[in-house]
């Protein structure tokens, strides 16, 4: 997959987990909190802001953080499977 196709696409996905997760914080159906995260996670490999944003979450609330960074390395190693990369572990 070309790299700007990809980056297109991670962020088509990012910012509709946010838009889900803002979404999420008026219904009652939806967890915002959750999308909300999964979108700063996804956006961080393009945006500096989410990242540091991201950090600072990861600082104030240690459980969350170790739950985001659990989440972000299935995360990864489902995109290298999918992709057929080889497995780095």
């Amino acid at each position: 997959m070309k790299s700007s196709t990809k980056r297109i696409l991670v962020l088509i996905i990012g910012w509709s987990f946010i838009l889900l997760g803002i979404l999420g914080l008026f219904l009652p159906i939806l967890q915002g909190v959750l999308f909300l995260l999964v979108g700063l996670i996804i956006l961080s490999s393009e945006y500096v802001w989410a990242h540091r944003l991201l950090t600072r979450l990861k600082e104030r609330f240690p459980k969350l953080g170790h739950a985001a960074d659990q989440a972000s390395a299935k995360a990864a190693a489902w995109l290298r499977r999918i992709s057929g990369q080889p497995n780095t572990d």
